[in-house]
């Protein structure tokens, strides 16, 4: 009983390091990506910035970086395009009370480098505009990760490191722009019809906006 108890504790915190998964992009949404990879396809959380790197590349050979994550009831892999994007990711998942979905949510609602700035800055206002964060655990965040963060960009400068980020502008009309970007919040625990409202008003207001930039800014909305 003891062992067993041992176990499922191990098994609901455990995440395995697979470096990362290089095959066929089968298929890409603005919050996974599949991955045909000897023959099987594997299905890939993503973050914005990773989607916006792989738009255009579907049906070529593409590399997530990625972490796998296992408990009780789920099993799951996050992809990155970036060596970058994965560290940011599992540093916010060291601070108490965030887990992989809330941090997905921060690195789709800021670029890598705007979420460096605002912990760097201590902005706790800007971390607390994303959906399921508090001030109370935005500042925690700040409080754990600001040393840890400085440190990176210190870093980074050193050995002349770049960050990508960029903004989604393949958008072909506006319909098919409003329901990835519903489809998107839809299934990072959004209501459709929200959605749909929120992201209206945003292309009323800006029509020329991407799908990345809709869904950055319906997530400070809704």
């Amino acid at each position: 009983m003891g062992k067993n108890l041992y176990l499922c504790a191990f098994l609901c915190t455990l995440v395995i390091m697979i470096e990362y998964i290089k095959g066929n992009l089968a298929d890409l949404t603005p919050t996974y990506a599949v991955i045909e990879a000897a023959g099987v396809g594997y299905a890939i959380n993503i973050a914005l910035p990773s989607y916006s790197a792989l738009v255009g590349k579907e049906n070529t050979e593409t590399k997530l970086f990625v972490t796998e994550i296992i408990r009780e009831d789920t099993h799951d892999l996050f992809g990155f395009f970036t060596r970058g994007e994965r560290e940011l990711f599992l540093m916010l998942m060291t601070v108490s009370g965030i887990g992989a979905n809330t941090a997905r949510m921060i690195m789709s609602a800021y670029s890598a480098s705007e979420i460096r700035q605002i912990i760097a800055t201590g902005n706790a206002r800007a971390l607390s505009q994303v959906k399921g964060l508090g001030p109370k655990t935005a500042q925690r965040i700040i409080v754990d990760l600001k040393d840890k963060v400085l440190k990176v960009d210190l870093e980074n400068q050193e050995s002349g490191g770049k960050n990508q980020d960029g903004l989604l502008l393949s958008a072909e009309i506006d319909n098919e722009i409003k329901q990835e970007a519903v489809s998107a919040l839809t299934m990072l625990g959004f209501a459709a019809a929200a959605s749909g409202k929120v992201v209206d008003k945003i292309l009323s207001a800006e029509p020329n906006a991407g799908v990345e930039q809709v869904i950055k800014q319906a997530l400070k909305m809704l």
